[in-house]
């Protein structure tokens, strides 16, 4: 099949021709013509195969025809990303540069007064985040009784990342009569329940199974302690074939102490989270995208909306909490028909995560082992000798060192000499500079091994 018998005009094939694109995908051969004919579709497909242009494509159709008003745009799509919406709004740059649609990006991050001066002008296509949506709501910057096709996108993801009631609140806004298009890489039982209060005799489309991993992309498992994880990620970005990766990490503030370690190790790393600023977030994208940077080390703010072409392997540092993310981190590799590679690396308190994740996929991850992981890191063997000089060291002062038990008795034994000294008789003077033996010469003395301080050896003078 080709894009031709999909019924798009000779424009957006034109379009698609210019994007490099020659067959669709099985989601876009599916869901284009049912759009198209004006159905609400309910879309389950994993990330990576295409969904995006397959709402883009008949929705630059439908709305070729027609005029914006101001403060009423007449779509909206949904996302729970700022990385997805730019994604969104990049396709549609690309689908519609040979039609006249104007096009608004509402994420939170940047000015606001930017995008009111947009939605003032008039929108065909208003893509948003739900939170910067209902700001500009509340402002009454927009309305949304105009909109006619209505895109939520990644809604398991909007579950994840507790959404689900801004946008319930959202739907609320718009007019009943419009088309509504659901997609989701998952398919829990709420979505489900949102699917059937959204959208109206909806077409059900599948195209692979709910959650599985691309086939082209090869999965592996190292296991290992802890305080060994930056050692086996090191030893595995240094011996596979990186040319650009994905490091996943559950926390923000990993995120950030991973990537100073790569950097300091030598390697070309930048970090990604909720955290940074959005000029910030955008900078390291393109960064990354242009090939400056070859690692970016991310939370799952990443895990979606990435569409980084060509990119060779993705690394979990954790594991992911959720094993609907698993599949949404690796999927960023292994795109449009070409190879991937994804490591994840475990700890032995990982068991019950990895375990979810095997059910989620259907089979188990196969196990490699990371060879010498703590020989991999000779820059870290100097300071560990140093590390164990150091402590051995301590070890030694602190046994040079009296106790204070040991104070308290040498004090008593002190005053009982003096006490026994004023009964007996009186001995001859001995010199300074005369050589005698050390006190209890007659035994070791206890507690103190052979490091005798030096100032006990002194001879002992009746006059002082």
């Amino acid at each position: 099949m080709t894009f031709d018998s999909l019924g798009l005009s000779s424009n957006t094939l034109k379009a698609v021709t210019d994007a490099g694109y020659t067959e669709p995908t099985p989601i876009q051969s599916q869901a284009i013509p049912i759009v198209l004919q004006g159905r609400d579709v309910l879309g389950c497909a994993q990330t990576g195969t295409g969904k995006t242009a397959s709402f883009t494509l008949p929705m630059i159709e439908i709305l070729s025809s027609g005029r914006a008003r101001a403060r009423m745009p007449r779509s909206l799509i949904l996302t729970p990303t700022r990385e997805l919406a730019t994604q969104i709004a990049d396709n549609f740059q690309i689908y519609g540069k040979y039609h006249k649609l104007s096009m608004a990006l509402l994420i939170g991050g940047v000015s606001m007064t930017d995008q009111q001066r947009a939605l003032d002008r008039g929108v065909d296509v208003l893509i948003a985040t739900p939170g910067r949506i209902l700001d500009l709501f509340e402002r009454g910057s927009i309305l949304l009784t105009g909109v006619k096709v209505l895109v939520i996108d990644e809604a398991d993801r909007m579950l994840d990342m507790g959404f689900i009631p801004d946008v319930e609140r959202i739907v609320s806004l718009l007019s009943p009569i419009r088309q509504t298009l659901m997609f989701s890489a998952t398919m829990p039982p709420e979505i489900r329940r949102l699917a059937d209060k959204f959208l109206s005799s909806p077409k059900e489309i599948t195209v692979a199974p709910p959650a599985s991993p691309a086939e082209t992309v090869t999965q592996a498992l190292a296991t290992v302690k802890p305080i060994d994880k930056r050692e086996a990620l090191r030893a595995l970005l240094r011996s596979e074939p990186v040319e650009n990766a994905l490091i996943f990490c559950n926390r923000k503030k990993d995120v950030d102490v991973l990537d100073r370690s790569l950097r300091k190790h030598g390697f070309s790393a930048a970090a990604l989270h909720g955290d940074m600023s959005q000029p910030a977030r955008t900078e390291t994208l393109e960064a990354f995208k242009a090939g400056k940077v070859t690692l970016l080390v991310a939370t799952d703010v990443a895990g979606r909306g990435l569409d980084i072409q060509g990119l060779s392997h993705v690394f979990n540092f954790d594991v992911p909490i959720h094993a609907e993310d698993y599949v949404h981190r690796i999927g960023r590799t292994g795109r449009a028909g070409r190879p991937g590679r994804a490591f994840m690396l475990a700890t032995p308190a990982d068991g019950k995560y990895l375990s979810a994740i095997n059910k989620l996929i259907g089979r188990e991850i196969p196990t490699v082992t990371v060879d010498a992981v703590a020989a991999a890191e000779v820059d870290d063997a100097p300071k560990a000798r140093k590390r164990t000089r150091s402590t051995k060291a301590n070890k030694a002062e602190t046994a040079e060192k009296p106790t204070t038990a040991a104070k308290t008795s040498r004090r008593r034994s002190s005053s009982k000499a003096k006490a026994s000294e004023t009964k007996a008789p009186a001995k001859p003077s001995r010199s300074r500079n005369a050589k005698s033996e050390p006190a209890n010469s007659d035994g070791p003395v206890v507690g103190m091994g052979d490091h005798v301080p030096a100032f006990m050896l002194k001879p002992f003078s009746e006059a002082g």
